[in-house]
């Protein structure tokens, strides 16, 4: 169930797309008017984590965790680092040639060492931006590395992804709000490839590295 208190709007005029807005002490989630009351629960679930999450992010400077974790393997620090809230299948993502990290900001409920390793992949892929033996040398420069991929791998098997729409097939949910001033989320439901197949093939048109 929600911890904070939440309103549901359903829109006739919104027909493909879940809104979260904080308004005040309230988080507003607008949801298309067609959608089905177990499609709403989980929307406002899936929305209610967030919010969480990106709350606890607060209390986390990724800045400066990723400069002490690059001195400390001695790899290249990132141009920047944020949180992203659209990470549904990755832990981390980069784009080397403008030395910038995301990292999914599930991650900030996981332990700190796991956390640690994700940023560590991510430096070493300003060095190396393919998977193989020299990149995985860089990455297991840190201690936990093993122990922090077995972890990821099983929570992975654990955690359910951001719900889709019943009946539209399959479908992939992106986040089109990053940076709005506003600070709505607004996530579209799509249909076309499965999740995973999509985020490699944006992956790969942008030049970017993820894990």
């Amino acid at each position: 169930m929600p911890t904070v208190e939440v309103v549901v709007v359903r829109s006739p005029r919104r027909r493909k797309t879940v809104q979260a807005r904080e308004v005040g002490n309230v988080l507003q989630v607008s949801i298309p008017a067609t959608m089905t009351r177990a499609d709403e629960e989980r929307w406002v679930a899936e929305m209610v984590r967030r919010v969480e999450r990106r709350s606890a992010t607060t209390a986390v400077d990724l800045g400066e965790r990723a400069a002490l974790l690059a001195d400390r393997h001695d790899l290249q620090r990132p141009t920047t680092i944020r949180w992203a809230d659209n990470q549904r299948w990755r832990w981390g993502s980069c784009t080397p040639a403008d030395r910038s990290v995301r990292i999914s900001s599930r991650l900030v409920q996981e332990p700190g060492w796991v956390l640690d390793y994700v940023i560590v992949h991510e430096l070493a892929h300003l060095d190396i931006p393919r998977h193989g033996p020299a990149f995985w040398a860089l990455v297991d420069r840190y201690r936990l590395a093993e122990r922090a991929r077995g972890f990821l791998m099983a929570r992975a098997l654990t955690t359910d992804p951001a719900p889709a729409a019943s009946g539209s097939g399959p479908t992939e949910c992106c986040d089109a709000a990053d940076g709005n001033a506003d600070g709505a989320d607004d996530w579209r439901v799509a249909e076309g490839s499965p999740p995973r197949q999509a985020s490699r093939a944006r992956r790969n048109r942008r030049g970017s590295a993820a894990v």
